[in-house]
Parts: structure tokens; C-alpha cells; sequence
């Protein structure tokens, strides 16, 4: 599913306009993005929990050249499902 099925999705469902639903989405979207951006957690019960986690410094290889380089330390977005989530998977 992509976000214009994920924004069809919605608009059936909640009774809602194409045009209410794509806000709805973009307005979760951007709240999501908002909360991680201060290094915040963001947790839906049963769905899941997004937060930021520090991935450490390491070494790699650049495929092209083969040169050796190191990557520096970084924060990255990460998604943890949740239960009632990790079930409708099974």
C-alpha cells in the first residue's frame, strides 16, 4: 500500500473527502516527523513506537572503488511494532 491507497483507505473508512483524508495523513505524518525531530517517542499502544536511536560510528567500503572509509556516528528513525501488530503478521 502506498499513500494515495493509504489516503483511499482512510477517506472510505472515516466517511471522510480524498482531499479531508490526505490532511488527516499529512497532519499524522507530519506530527510523527515533528516528535523525532526533538528526539521524542512516539508510542500507539498495540501498533507500535517510533523513536531515535544513536547508530554507532563503523567502517565501510566504498563498493565502487573499494576504497576503505569511516561512517560517522548518527542518529536514524527506528520502528518497533507492536503486539496486537506483530499478530495480524502470523
Amino acid at each position: 500500500m502506498n499513500k494515495a491507497e493509504l489516503v483511499q483507505c482512510v477517506a472510505h473508512d472515516a466517511g471522510l473527502s480524498t482531499k479531508e483524508a490526505q490532511n488527516v495523513v499529512d497532519a499524522f505524518t507530519d506530527a510523527i516527523k515533528a516528535a523525532l525531530g526533538k528526539k521524542d517517542r512516539v508510542s500507539l499502544v498495540g501498533f507500535g513506537t517510533w523513536e531515535v536511536r544513536k547508530r554507532a560510528a563503523r567502517g565501510g567500503v566504498n563498493p565502487k572503488t573499494g576504497a576503505k572509509l569511516q561512517i560517522p556516528e548518527h542518529n536514524v528513525p527506528r520502528f518497533t511494532p507492536g503486539k496486537e501488530l506483530k499478530e495480524v503478521c502470523d
